[in-house]
């Protein structure tokens, strides 16, 4: 299964109905969120502290199964100026690898200030430091995917 650039080519390939999947891949940490099967709100789900990427991906396909989902979201960290360092080069060969392992199609989001935004919540929550360490990351999975599902109403409405 292809890693598709853009949600607009997700659904221009047929993507079918069900909850989805949106992931933030840290180095340390992926951060898990799902919708709902209305795709009308992202939830976060839970921090995986990654080890060996079979593993996982067992775990990820586990989940998705789990919530019968349609297919997974993951945050491309870009420059603010558009660009792509490292860590979105990281983020890409991830979702390749995701894709290869499962049958399930892969998106990519651009994430760009959704952790900040994240963190800002929690800080406004007057989340202790330890706490915002566990949330941060499934947090931000959560912003990654509702602007994906928001992106999907739109495409829905047109």
């Amino acid at each position: 299964m292809p890693v598709f650039e853009t949600i607009d080519e997700l659904v221009a390939a047929g993507l079918t109905d069900g909850p989805l999947i949106g992931l933030d891949p840290g180095t340390k940490t992926i951060g898990v969120a799902a919708s709902d099967p209305d795709r009308s709100i992202a939830m976060p789900v839970e921090t995986i502290r990654r080890t060996k990427f079979t593993a996982d991906a067992q775990r990820l396909l586990a989940l998705a199964e789990e919530r019968t989902a349609a297919g997974f979201i993951i945050g491309l960290p870009r420059n603010m100026d558009g660009s792509e360092g490292p860590r979105a080069q990281s983020a890409r060969a991830f979702a390749r690898n995701l894709a290869e392992a499962g049958e399930l199609p892969v998106a990519l989001w651009d994430e760009r200030l959704t952790t900040v935004a994240a963190e800002r919540v929690l800080l406004e929550a007057d989340t202790s430091r330890q706490k915002r360490a566990q949330a941060i990351d499934k947090l931000a999975a959560a912003a990654i995917l509702q602007g994906a599902l928001d992106r999907l109403k739109v495409l829905r409405a047109c």
